[in-house]
């Protein structure tokens, strides 16, 4: 509906303007009863055409007419125009639904555009916990609807394997160790608690007793590389029963042997954004809105965290994405200016890295929070939520909100089968209408269905039995489109979350209303074809979260 109008408008606001808009608002209104869809544009248009949006409104309508789309098209308030589709049109937009099939319900806006997109990037040191799994499922959901959406998308997990924390790792399961070959060495006090640390030092005792007699910093050495290892193949693991998975891995050390944190330095120091002050070497972030500049280069010698970043991103831009998209923790907010600031030094538009931040997770148990996991020591792990509600659930659960909103998740109500549970409500809708077509096809004698070849006999339906209700559910199904559309647009895949927890709720209540198989074949027939139109749009975007569409529950 929303491609058919947005066409007509432009082709209307042309006339009137004498020239094309390519960009024109278009929404459903707030309240139901004034339409289908609306539109502010003749409001935008006022300074330009020095005219009353009521009147550029009337030109446009008038341009428009209102032909057999249209049942009505009314002006309101100030100038807004809204449109109530006509039932001829509505039966047309569902035929060529069905018929379509998915197909109908995507546009390609990105046009082959290239955008790499980089999330998780979890440093490999412990188990992965919430807050990395709902990057996980928001990195994966919005790859699949870029990639939907006509872009061409590379999937990127960034390897922290270069710093601090990694030493830290290599350091507490060292201690561990030597307590196991019975010798006192203190755990470091910033050291890494939990149950895995232990594991990982009685995993390598394992390998090989020897190891008790290699001098401490060969010892140290091997004892790093193996923890480090164990802990990235631990979070492939994870992230691939999670059903996330990616097209390259960077590492962080790889930056530094190749020498290309040297090469970005020197490459900002070129085009005259590095200086040396106070015995650091300095980026000059302010020259691009940031509050300070910021240091690469300690007094020491040492390379800050943000030297290997300022790597990072220029092998980013020179591998010639159209778009960066980087999915952080909450925390690092920090950060986003002065890399916006480094990709700018670079030559390229500010608005060229999007970084989208999420916020951890809680978890209750009975209404209670839970603290921390066992296995981690200070946090509840993504595989055991994993292992206790299912990948599906978790993965639906943490694209219910906005990435940057605080999320809660109910173990109860994840458990629930009920319409508690919205992970439950929506693949349960798509599993009683595969459940209604079976009941179609044993009863095809009396249906009038055929057993065979239904999707084919059931876009020849007569729309004329729909009854206001029904009307309703096909408008809900043919705005999917456009709430794709603008998810992509907008980077945010838990608009689909919500579309389908509305439709999901509208039809469990249609079915509980009316008989839809038995009785009048005619309305039968039109009453399937419904639900087959429904069944695609759940498909479809429960494909794009990543998460399965059951034939049976």
């Amino acid at each position: 509906m929303e491609r058919v109008l947005r066409e007509l408008l432009k082709e209307a606001v042309s006339g009137v303007l004498a020239a094309p808009m390519e960009t024109i608002e278009i929404a459903p209104p707030k309240d139901e009863g004034f339409g289908d869809l609306c539109t502010p544009v003749a409001m935008s248009l006022t300074k330009l055409l020095k005219k009353p949006p009521r009147k550029i409104a009337e030109d446009i309508v008038s341009a428009i007419g209102k032909g057999i789309t249209f049942e009505k098209i009314d002006i309101a308030g100030p100038g807004f125009i809204n449109f109530i589709f006509s039932r001829s049109f509505i039966y047309k937009e569902l035929r060529e639904l069905i018929t379509s099939g998915e197909s109908f319900l995507v546009e390609n806006i990105g046009g082959g555009r290239r955008i790499q997109i980089e999330f998780v990037s979890a440093n490999p040191t412990g188990p992965m916990h919430l807050g990395h799994g709902r990057g996980a499922a928001l990195g994966a959901a919005l790859s699949n609807l870029l990639s939907e959406a006509g872009y061409s998308v590379e999937r990127e997990f960034y390897i922290n394997d270069a710093g601090r924390q990694v030493k830290l790792l290599g350091l507490s399961v060292f201690a561990k160790y030597k307590n196991l070959c019975g010798m006192h060495y203190p755990f470091p006090e910033d050291g890494y608690k939990g149950d895995y640390i232990e594991d990982l030092a009685i995993d390598f005792s394992k390998l090989s007793n020897a190891g008790c007699h290699l001098p401490e910093e060969e010892l140290l050495d091997i004892i790093t590389n193996f923890s480090y290892n164990k802990m990235l193949i631990s979070m492939t693991k994870d992230l691939e029963d999670f059903g996330v998975c990616f097209d390259t891995w960077q590492s962080e050390k790889e930056l530094f042997e190749k020498g290309e944190v040297t090469q970005a330095i020197d490459d900002l120091r070129e085009r005259g954004y590095i200086f040396e002050e106070d015995d650091a070497t300095w980026f000059r972030s302010t020259d691009f809105g940031d509050d300070k500049d910021r240091v690469v280069i300690k007094k020491n010698g040492e390379y800050t965290y943000f030297a290997p970043d300022i790597a990072y991103h220029r092998k980013k831009v020179a591998l010639g994405f159209d778009e960066l998209i980087d999915i952080w923790g909450a925390d690092h907010h920090g950060y986003v200016c002065r890399l916006q600031a480094v990709i700018q030094a670079l030559g390229c538009p500010k608005d060229s890295l999007r970084v989208l931040l999420v916020q951890m997770v809680s978890l209750l148990k009975d209404g209670q929070p839970v603290q921390m996991s066992k296995r981690a020591g200070e946090f509840i792990t993504l595989r055991e939520v994993m292992d206790d509600i299912g990948a599906d659930t978790t993965k639906f659960l943490f694209l219910t909100r906005r990435s940057d909103s605080h999320l809660e998740i109910d173990v109860k109500v994840a458990k629930a089968q009920s319409a508690e549970n919205p992970v439950y409500y929506v693949q349960y809708a798509y599993a009683r209408i595969n459940s209604i077509f079976e009941k179609a096809k044993q009863e095809s004698e009396t249906s009038g269905v055929p057993a065979e070849n239904m999707e084919q006999y059931l876009a020849a339906f007569n729309g004329d039995s729909f009854n206001d209700e029904e009307m309703n559910l096909i408008k809900k199904v043919l705005i999917y489109p456009m709430i794709f559309k603008n998810a992509a647009l907008a980077h945010e895949p838990h608009r689909l979350t919500f579309y389908l927890q509305e439709l999901a709720g509208m039809f469990h209540t249609y079915y509980h209303r009316y008989k839809i198989v038995g009785g009048d074949a005619e309305l039968t027939r039109a009453r399937l074809c419904l639900c087959l139109a429904i069944q695609i749009v759940l498909r479809h975007a429960l494909k794009i979260l990543g998460v399965k569409a059951p034939d049976h529950m």
